[in-house]
This record gives C-alpha cells, sequence and structure tokens, in this order.
C-alpha cells in the first residue's frame, strides 16, 4: 500500500533524535562534572592566591606612627630600611654643591611610607623619569626614576638638606605626598614608594653622621646625623 511504513519511519527519526539528544546531553554532563572540578579547583587556587595577595597588600602599606626623637639640630631617617652606603658626593640640581650622602635600601618587606628627616619648608622638589634597575645597587639614583625633595630646616635659611626617592626593579610608582612650599614638622608623613626602593640622604658636609652600614632605619625615629 502506498506510503505504507512512512510513519514508523518518522517515529523512527523522532526516536533515533531524542537518544542522539539524550547522548549529548550525557556527554554534556561528563564533560561538564570534569571540567567542572577543574575549574572548581583552579577557582579555589586563585582565590588561596588572591587572598595571601591582600594579607601582603595590606601589610605592605602598613603605616606605623612614628616615635620622632627630640633634640636639636637631628636628622631623622626618612625611611624605613638599611644603610648600605655612606659616602659624600655631589647633586646637580643643587649646583654641584658637595655633600654627605646616606643611602637606605628597602626591600619589599619595610614600610614604604617615608618621612620628612628634619622640620622646616619644602623648598624644591623634582620628579625625573629613567630606568627601573635593582635598587640594590647604591649608583641606581643615576638611572633610575627619583624624586627629589628639598627642605630647608626651621630657623636655618642658609641650608638644605635634600632626599632622593628612587625607583627600584619592582618599585613603579612614587607618590609624594607634599610640594613645595609646605611647612612640615620632622617625622611627618611625606611620600610612598610601591615595592622596594632607595632612599639617600643628603646633607651639609659639617654635619656628623651618626649612621653606620648596616644599620637598620625606622622612618621618622632613627637618628641618621647630626649638626657639629
Amino acid at each position: 500500500m502506498k506510503h505504507e511504513g512512512k510513519a514508523q519511519q518518522a517515529a523512527f527519526k523522532i526516536v533515533g533524535a531524542s537518544f542522539l539528544l539524550l547522548l549529548a546531553i550525557f556527554a554534556a554532563g561528563f564533560v561538564g562534572k570534569v571540567l567542572g572540578g577543574i575549574i572548581v579547583a583552579a577557582a579555589t587556587a586563585l582565590l588561596a592566591v588572591w587572598i595571601i595577595f591582600i594579607l601582603f597588600t595590606l601589610y605592605f602599606f602598613r603605616d606605623p606612627t612614628p616615635q620622632v626623637p627630640s633634640g636639636r639640630d637631628l636628622i631623622v631617617s626618612p625611611a624605613h630600611g638599611t644603610v648600605d652606603c655612606i659616602d659624600e658626593t655631589t647633586v646637580r640640581e643643587f649646583g654641584d654643591e658637595k655633600c654627605k650622602r646616606i643611602s637606605i635600601f628597602l626591600n619589599v618587606f619595610n614600610v614604604h611610607v617615608q618621612q620628612s628627616p628634619v622640620s622646616g619648608k619644602v623648598t624644591y622638589l623634582k620628579h625625573t623619569s629613567g630606568l627601573f634597575i635593582n635598587a640594590m645597587k647604591a649608583d641606581s639614583a643615576l638611572h633610575n626614576e627619583n624624586v627629589l625633595i628639598a627642605f630647608e630646616p626651621s630657623g636655618k635659611p642658609n641650608e638644605k638638606i635634600g632626599i632622593r626617592l628612587i625607583a627600584g626593579l619592582i618599585a613603579r610608582r612614587i607618590i609624594p605626598w607634599v610640594g613645595v612650599g609646605d611647612d612640615i614638622a620632622a617625622g611627618e608623613r611625606i611620600s610612598l614608594i610601591q615595592f622596594g626602593s632607595r632612599v639617600d640622604v643628603y646633607l651639609p658636609v659639617h654635619y656628623k653622621i651618626r649612621a653606620k652600614l648596616g644599620d637598620k632605619t625606622v622612618g621618622g625615629e632613627t637618628v641618621l646625623a647630626a649638626k657639629e
């Protein structure tokens, strides 16, 4: 009979299509289960890394309040770190005037907020673009991005104290919080360098250095030098 069996063929086609759909659903479920486990494991690992990152970031950006020492003509450390260079040099921006230098290296575990070394007025601030070589090298100031800040100590209009905030291999941002003309107190927060760096302190030659190589400094507290 004409068209006999076509209904059954249509039924078989529908059954076959539904069977293929069912197989696809089972396959998708299996793949999803496998990938889901991988995704969950990866997400868990990423969450753990993120939590560690949060804890380290909060630790890195800690900002203790210094106990500023009392006394006249003291130069307190502007940075937390290790004194690894004490010498004499010249500063081009200050007319190549000879001065004493104390250089402090900051590793990634040091506090990275800087304090004013003296009470007085900010008289100079200059940002210089540069490289990002390892700040463990004392001469990195010659090549790396840096910010030079000069202070006129209170009551000493003819004196100049300078610090240079130096970026390093990891430190890629220097954020000054002061500007020219600002009056500041010794130990006052003045800047932030992010993730490992160096700070150079420039002093008139008649200042007596109290710091020694290898000293661990506390910003706003450790006395680096005093006027003779």
